[in-house]
Protein backbone atom coordinates (compact mmCIF):
# COMPACT_ATOMS: atom_id res chain seq x y z
CA UNK A 1 0.00 0.00 0.00
CA UNK A 2 1.25 3.28 -1.12
CA UNK A 3 2.26 5.76 1.76
CA UNK A 4 -0.11 9.07 2.19
CA UNK A 5 0.99 12.16 0.57
CA UNK A 6 -0.43 14.24 3.31
CA UNK A 7 2.65 13.25 5.16
CA UNK A 8 4.50 15.90 2.76
CA UNK A 9 5.58 18.63 4.49
CA UNK A 10 5.06 17.47 8.22
CA UNK A 11 7.86 18.14 10.45
CA UNK A 12 8.60 16.28 13.72
CA UNK A 13 10.07 17.70 17.08
CA UNK A 14 13.87 18.23 17.79
CA UNK A 15 16.01 15.80 18.85
CA UNK A 16 17.23 16.32 22.25
CA UNK A 17 21.23 17.68 21.56
CA UNK A 18 23.66 15.66 20.77
CA UNK A 19 27.55 16.70 22.29
CA UNK A 20 30.05 16.27 19.46
CA UNK A 21 33.25 14.72 21.25
CA UNK A 22 36.91 14.40 19.86
CA UNK A 23 37.16 11.10 20.49
CA UNK A 24 33.55 9.79 18.45
CA UNK A 25 34.91 12.25 15.64
CA UNK A 26 38.64 10.51 15.66
CA UNK A 27 36.60 6.73 15.64
CA UNK A 28 34.56 8.00 12.72
CA UNK A 29 37.58 9.56 10.94
CA UNK A 30 39.39 6.00 11.56
CA UNK A 31 36.63 3.96 10.41
CA UNK A 32 35.66 5.36 7.29
CA UNK A 33 39.83 6.06 6.22
CA UNK A 34 40.18 9.56 6.28
CA UNK A 35 43.62 10.36 7.26
CA UNK A 36 42.91 14.28 7.27
CA UNK A 37 44.99 15.78 10.46
CA UNK A 38 42.05 18.59 10.96
CA UNK A 39 40.03 15.48 12.05
CA UNK A 40 42.53 14.27 14.77
CA UNK A 41 44.53 17.43 15.82
CA UNK A 42 43.06 20.43 17.52
CA UNK A 43 46.27 22.52 15.70
CA UNK A 44 45.72 21.32 12.18
CA UNK A 45 42.32 22.31 12.83
CA UNK A 46 43.10 25.84 14.67
CA UNK A 47 46.12 26.02 11.82
CA UNK A 48 42.80 25.82 9.21
CA UNK A 49 40.50 28.61 11.24
CA UNK A 50 38.63 25.80 12.97
CA UNK A 51 38.26 26.12 16.74
CA UNK A 52 39.05 22.80 17.59
CA UNK A 53 38.90 19.43 15.55
CA UNK A 54 36.20 18.95 12.89
CA UNK A 55 34.08 16.54 11.65
CA UNK A 56 34.93 14.76 8.61
CA UNK A 57 31.42 15.78 5.55
CA UNK A 58 29.49 12.31 6.55
CA UNK A 59 30.03 12.24 10.14
CA UNK A 60 26.57 13.82 10.55
CA UNK A 61 24.30 10.88 9.08
CA UNK A 62 24.59 9.13 12.33
CA UNK A 63 23.09 12.07 14.24
CA UNK A 64 20.44 12.61 11.03
CA UNK A 65 19.77 9.34 10.50
CA UNK A 66 18.79 8.64 14.05
CA UNK A 67 16.42 11.78 13.40
CA UNK A 68 15.08 10.44 10.64
CA UNK A 69 13.93 7.49 12.77
CA UNK A 70 11.04 9.42 13.90
CA UNK A 71 9.83 9.79 10.94
CA UNK A 72 10.14 5.74 9.97
CA UNK A 73 8.80 4.85 13.34
CA UNK A 74 5.90 7.19 13.21
CA UNK A 75 3.03 4.69 13.57
CA UNK A 76 0.58 6.98 11.26
CA UNK A 77 2.76 6.92 8.63
CA UNK A 78 2.90 2.98 8.42
CA UNK A 79 5.91 2.50 6.99
CA UNK A 80 7.32 -1.17 6.72
CA UNK A 81 11.30 -0.54 7.64
CA UNK A 82 11.41 -4.32 7.54
CA UNK A 83 11.31 -3.69 3.64
CA UNK A 84 13.35 -0.02 3.76
CA UNK A 85 17.24 -0.25 1.89
CA UNK A 86 18.96 3.26 1.95
CA UNK A 87 18.80 4.98 -1.15
CA UNK A 88 20.88 8.60 -1.16
CA UNK A 89 22.19 10.93 0.80
CA UNK A 90 23.29 14.52 0.54
CA UNK A 91 24.42 17.03 2.92
CA UNK A 92 24.76 21.41 2.19
CA UNK A 93 27.06 22.80 4.82
CA UNK A 94 26.95 26.39 5.99
CA UNK A 95 30.15 25.56 8.37
CA UNK A 96 32.07 21.75 9.51
CA UNK A 97 30.81 19.38 12.41
CA UNK A 98 33.41 20.88 15.45
CA UNK A 99 33.89 18.82 18.80
CA UNK A 100 31.78 20.43 21.22
CA UNK A 101 29.21 21.21 19.34
CA UNK A 102 25.68 20.42 20.61
CA UNK A 103 23.37 19.58 17.67
CA UNK A 104 19.49 19.39 17.62
CA UNK A 105 18.33 17.75 14.12
CA UNK A 106 14.47 19.16 13.00
CA UNK A 107 13.48 15.88 10.45
CA UNK A 108 10.70 16.67 7.57
CA UNK A 109 9.12 14.83 5.31
CA UNK A 110 9.76 16.79 1.90
CA UNK A 111 8.35 14.06 -0.41
CA UNK A 112 6.77 10.62 -0.97
CA UNK A 113 6.55 8.76 -4.50
CA UNK A 114 5.46 5.48 -5.30
CA UNK A 115 7.33 3.83 -8.47
CA UNK A 116 6.80 -0.07 -9.44
CA UNK A 117 5.30 -0.68 -5.88
CA UNK A 118 8.03 0.97 -4.43
CA UNK A 119 7.49 4.27 -1.97
CA UNK A 120 10.21 6.02 -1.72
CA UNK A 121 10.35 9.01 1.24
CA UNK A 122 12.44 11.78 1.09
CA UNK A 123 13.36 13.41 4.29
CA UNK A 124 15.72 16.46 5.19
CA UNK A 125 17.44 17.16 8.67
CA UNK A 126 18.20 20.71 9.42
CA UNK A 127 20.62 20.61 11.82
CA UNK A 128 21.27 23.49 14.22
CA UNK A 129 24.04 24.40 16.74
CA UNK A 130 22.89 25.38 20.55
CA UNK A 131 22.84 28.79 19.46
CA UNK A 132 19.95 27.90 16.66
CA UNK A 133 22.99 28.75 14.06
CA UNK A 134 22.37 26.79 10.77
CA UNK A 135 25.15 23.88 10.57
CA UNK A 136 24.15 21.73 7.93
CA UNK A 137 20.88 20.14 5.74
CA UNK A 138 21.41 16.67 5.27
CA UNK A 139 18.58 14.79 2.71
CA UNK A 140 17.98 10.78 3.07
CA UNK A 141 15.89 8.96 0.68
CA UNK A 142 14.67 5.62 2.19
CA UNK A 143 13.19 3.44 -0.40
CA UNK A 144 10.21 0.94 1.08
CA UNK A 145 10.54 -1.99 -1.54
CA UNK A 146 6.67 -3.63 -2.57
CA UNK A 147 6.25 -6.93 -1.16
CA UNK A 148 7.14 -9.77 -3.10
CA UNK A 149 3.59 -11.54 -4.78
CA UNK A 150 2.59 -14.68 -2.74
Amino acid sequence: MALDQSFVGRTYPPTPAYEVGREKIREFAEAVGDTHPAYVDAEAARALGHPDVIAPPTFVFSITFKAAGQVVEDPQLGLDYSRVVHGDQKFAYTRPVRAGDRLTVTSTIERIKSMAGNDILDIRGEVQDESGAHVVTAWTKLVARAAEEA
